[in-house]
C-alpha cells in the first residue's frame, strides 16, 4: 500500500465507498485489528481514503490523535499509515464521529473504497445503470436475527 494521499484519478472509476467508526471504551487501543486491515489492503480487496484517531475529552470536545503505539510496547505500530489522506473527510465528518463515542473514549475513523467491487461498479455505469439505494446491515442486528432464528428452530 503506498501511503501517499490518494488523487483525484486514482478515483476515476471507484468502487462503493465505505466508513467506519470504532469506538475504543476507555482509550484502550491494542493494535489488534492492524494486521487485518493490512491484510484487506495487500490484498487489493480495499484501498484506505482516510484514517483518523479521535479522543473525546471528558468536557465533550473532540481532538485528533497522532498515529503512534497504539498497544504501549514501545513499537509504533501505525506508520503503515502514515499520510493516508485523501482529504475527502473533513471536520465535520470528525466531529460527527465524535458525538458518537462517550467522554474519555477514543476512535479510529476509516474511510475506505471496495476495490473489489470497482470492475462491477465501472462496467454497470458503462452499461447506464446507477445506484439509487446503498446500505449496511448492522453486525449486531443480524447476530440478533440469527440467534432468534436459533431459537425458532
Amino acid at each position: 500500500m503506498s501511503n501517499e494521499p490518494n488523487s483525484a484519478r486514482q478515483l476515476d472509476e471507484p468502487g462503493p465507498i465505505d466508513y467506519v467508526v470504532v469506538e475504543f471504551p476507555g482509550s484502550r487501543m491494542t493494535g489488534e485489528g492492524m494486521p487485518v486491515l493490512v491484510d484487506l489492503v495487500d490484498r487489493g480487496i480495499i484501498r484506505i481514503l482516510d484514517l483518523t484517531f479521535i479522543k473525546k475529552e471528558e468536557d465533550g470536545s473532540v481532538i485528533g490523535l497522532e498515529l503512534a503505539d497504539v498497544n504501549g510496547d514501545g513499537e509504533l505500530d501505525l506508520t503503515f499509515f502514515e499520510g493516508v489522506s485523501s482529504g475527502l473527510m473533513g471536520q465535520d465528518d470528525l466531529a460527527e464521529a465524535g458525538a458518537l463515542i462517550g467522554p474519555g473514549d477514543s476512535a479510529a475513523v476509516l474511510l475506505y473504497e471496495n476495490l473489489w467491487a470497482a470492475p462491477l461498479v465501472a462496467a454497470l455505469r458503462h452499461a447506464g445503470a446507477r445506484m439509487v439505494a446503498s446500505g449496511r446491515v448492522p453486525v449486531q442486528d443480524v447476530i440478533e436475527a440469527l440467534d432468534a432464528l436459533d431459537t425458532v428452530s
